[in-house]
């Protein structure tokens, strides 16, 4: 049986997880959808449809998708649905999970990779977060949980920004990708969002594609400091969201979530860049939410694809370096407080 699709649906409290999910559920899009609402007495997806007195209640759509509310292990959910698809009782093509607007998807995203009875039925696609522009200002100030979701997301969606103005919009953008350069962003009018942006995104693929805003990573030409973390994407900034004052608008450098790349030319030594990444992992792995690398190996003519969650960490082979491609590395750190002068120096020992 092929490996069924999961995503992760994030997002603070009131962002509009729950609309958003209406509108997969309810549209006719000719997918079979099971949503689990990973949910902890919090508004119910709809609780004329969901009854739920019982530890589970699976509830078959009239579209053909199912809903399953839990209230306990994520585990043993993803456990019984992919059972009553095999015996031929549940049929659906892909799992949404909803997590509580507090959680940090980090366990959930684990739970795919190293549990090895889900990582046998499942395929984790994406996580996607939800924010909302009137709210999220003063939530990713005050909240982690909040950073926390931005920094795991492989898409954000901005929901609500009819709310507030197209500056305070703008600035908001900025600050979420300094935090996560390698989701894009889209706004997403009371869930009204494409299909095709939120499944099948392959956000835990190792391909070779690290996407991150190549204007994130111009050259620094303003001779600032190279460990200023705010100018590393190589722009003077005089962006509203790095004024104290204007719209109140925190410089963007208070949030604890923060992503910085790391560019070599060299190659790197794939023993002394193995042992490196293990301690570092080690140490700082609870800190690293996601980090993806396109590296340059002495002794192989392929790219090496390596990404990681947290501790757990994958490489893969990925196709050949171009004849005239720069065989240049690029890796991208997302985490909290992480020690970027360290990781910068361990990785220039690692260069051949």
């Amino acid at each position: 049986m092929a490996l069924i699709p999961a995503t992760i649906l994030t997002g603070f409290l009131g962002s509009g997880k729950t609309t958003l999910l209406k509108r997969i559920l309810t549209e006719a899009h000719g997918q079979k959808i099971a949503v689990i609402e990973n949910e902890f007495g919090e508004e119910n997806i709809d609780s004329d449809i969901l009854v739920t007195e019982s530890k589970e209640q699976i509830v078959q759509m009239s579209n053909g998708c199912v809903c399953c509310t839990i209230r306990e292990d994520l585990r043993e959910a993803l456990q019984m649905l992919a059972a009553k698809k095999r015996q031929g009782l549940l049929d659906f093509d892909r799992v949404v999970i909803e997590t509580t607007g507090l959680a940090d998807p980090g366990p959930v995203a684990q739970t795919f990779f190293m549990d090895d009875e889900i990582a046998e039925s499942y395929l984790l696609d994406s996580i996607l977060t939800l924010v909302d522009a009137k709210h999220a200002p003063q939530q990713l100030n005050d909240r982690q949980e909040a950073r926390r979701q931005v920094g795991f997301a492989d898409q954000i969606f901005i929901s609500k920004s009819e709310l507030v103005s197209a500056e305070e919009t703008e600035a908001l953008i900025h600050r979420l990708k300094h935090m996560n350069p390698r989701a894009p962003q889209q706004k997403a009018h009371f869930g009204d969002v494409p299909l095709k942006d939120i499944f099948d995104l392959r956000g835990f693929n190792l391909n070779a594609k690290l996407d991150i805003d190549p204007d994130f990573l111009k050259e620094d030409d303003h001779g600032h400091d190279h460990h200023d973390h705010d100018h590393a994407h190589g722009e003077a900034c005089d962006h509203p969201s790095h004024k104290h004052e204007g719209h109140g608008h925190h410089h963007h450098t208070d949030d604890d979530v923060k992503s910085f790349v790391y560019k070599a030319d060299r190659a790197f030594d794939p023993a002394k860049l193995e042992d490196f990444l293990g301690a570092i992992v080690n140490i700082y792995g609870p800190r690293m939410l996601r980090y993806k690398g396109v590296l340059n190996m002495k002794g192989t003519e392929r790219k090496v694809i390596f990404q990681g969650v947290h501790q757990l960490m994958g490489s893969d082979l990925g196709p050949e370096w171009g004849k005239d491609e720069n065989r240049q590395s690029r890796m991208v750190f997302i985490g909290i407080e992480l020690p970027r002068e360290i990781l910068e120096q361990g990785l220039e020992q690692c260069l051949v």
